[in-house]
């Protein structure tokens, strides 16, 4: 094929749709979405804060009420925000928790029909790598926060929630001890959806237990600044929640993900 032939090859349709896209003017509510995020950011607002009234709101920005309050319910259903009804309402910032991601990625899984078992893969391939990471960069603070988690977890093991619970700060902050806000947040999302609970996954008391040691063999590890044995702790930990699971709920591990099972 010539040179001449080559550039007059159309573009695979993927990258056509894409520079297509990028060109279609975008509506006023997700202009309106997108400001409202960049102020929140800007102003560095922390959850809880108030935002302007809807009044306030719609004099400043110039807006139609149907625009602003499509971006507003946009804003809410992603976690961004939350909506305050009556007297002294109205939108503040919301905290920033992995369930809003982890909802549209669930939403996103079932659409593509993955299977449970994918969510364990992705852990046993991310989570000992951010492990390691973690080992390397986890400040003295953060070092605290593992070792109290730990603490939290052992005096709650009666309490599924408490567990449950603990058992998302753990691996959370190892998360974000790797120094990756890409991947404290996948990695949170990823724990909410494989928690699996929702699906009607039972965590008895010597699952809990066993939980627990692991914990505080990969807390030692991190604490050590020991990467090599801090990855290993922990891919014998996600490895051994994904036999677990295989074991006892093999339907579900093949099963295609579905969002309102897990939302």
């Amino acid at each position: 094929m010539s040179t001449g032939e080559a550039q007059s090859t159309p573009p695979p349709a993927r990258a056509r749709r894409r520079r297509t896209s990028s060109h279609r003017p975008k509506k006023t509510a997700m202009l309106l979405a997108q400001r409202l995020v960049t102020e929140i950011s800007d102003n560095d607002l922390a959850p809880g804060t108030p935002l302007p009234s809807e009044r306030a709101m719609l004099e400043e920005l110039e807006v139609a009420r149907g625009s602003l309050r499509e971006a507003l319910r946009f804003l809410e259903i992603l976690g961004v925000i939350s909506i305050k009804t009556g007297p002294g309402g109205g939108p503040v910032v919301a905290e920033r928790v992995s369930h809003s991601l982890a909802s549209i990625i669930a939403m996103y899984l079932q659409l593509d029909g993955a299977p449970f078992l994918d969510v364990l893969e992705a852990r046993l391939v991310l989570e000992p790598a951010l492990a390691r990471k973690a080992a390397e960069r986890i400040s003295d603070e953060q070092i605290e926060e593992l070792h109290a988690s730990v603490q939290r977890m052992d005096a709650g093991l009666v309490d599924v929630d408490i567990f449950l619970g603990e058992n998302d700060v753990f691996h959370g902050i190892i998360a974000q001890a790797a120094g990756n806000h890409v991947f404290a947040l996948v990695i949170s999302s990823l724990n909410w959806i494989s928690d699996g609970t929702p699906l009607g996954v039972d965590y008895p008391q010597e699952v809990r237990e066993s939980v627990a040691k692991e914990h505080h063999r990969i807390y030692k590890a991190i604490a050590a600044h020991d990467g090599e044995r801090a990855a290993s702790a922990m891919s014998v930990h996600i490895g051994d929640f994904a036999a677990y699971l295989e074991r006892f709920y093999p339907a579900l591990v093949d099963a295609p993900l579905r969002w309102d099972q897990l939302d």
